[in-house]
């Protein structure tokens, strides 16, 4: 009889070591998806002259320095053709005096996505964090 109780007591300890709490995994499973739903949006914006459509901007008018890129990939600057190395000279005179200034790259849907990247990649050489993408409201 005294066999039957501990061995009773030896069972029902096994099986409450066996419940896995799942709360804790749940509640981190939420928090991925919260993050993963709030900046997937962000990785599918677009750009263009004939500007794609994308979301609201929260871009101000002043403190920006717009670089347009045309459908052979010139660029400008205050509608003044410029090579990337005069547009880097500009752009880094201009951001001297006001470390906030925002770069927006405006360029044409039909412009390569390399030459985009390689303008944007070459004012963040700059030591620029505040460059983007203009892209045009989303129609309803």
């Amino acid at each position: 009889m005294l066999s039957k109780i501990i061995t009773h007591r030896r069972l029902k300890r096994r099986n409450k070591s066996a419940l896995l709490n799942l709360t804790p995994m749940i509640d981190v499973m939420t928090v991925l998806l919260a993050v993963f739903m709030v900046t997937a949006p962000l990785l599918t914006t677009g750009m263009d002259l004939e500007l794609p459509n994308g979301g609201k901007s929260s871009l101000s008018g002043q403190n920006q320095i717009i670089v347009s890129v045309d459908k052979r990939g010139n660029l400008f600057m205050s509608k003044r053709k410029l090579s990337l190395k005069h547009v880097l000279v500009k752009v880094k005179s201009l951001t001297k005096a006001n470390d906030k200034m925002q770069i927006v790259i405006s360029a044409d849907k039909t412009v390569s996505y390399g030459k985009v990247i390689s303008v944007m990649g070459a004012l963040r050489d700059l030591g620029l964090k505040n460059v983007g993408l203009q892209t045009s409201p989303v129609k309803n």
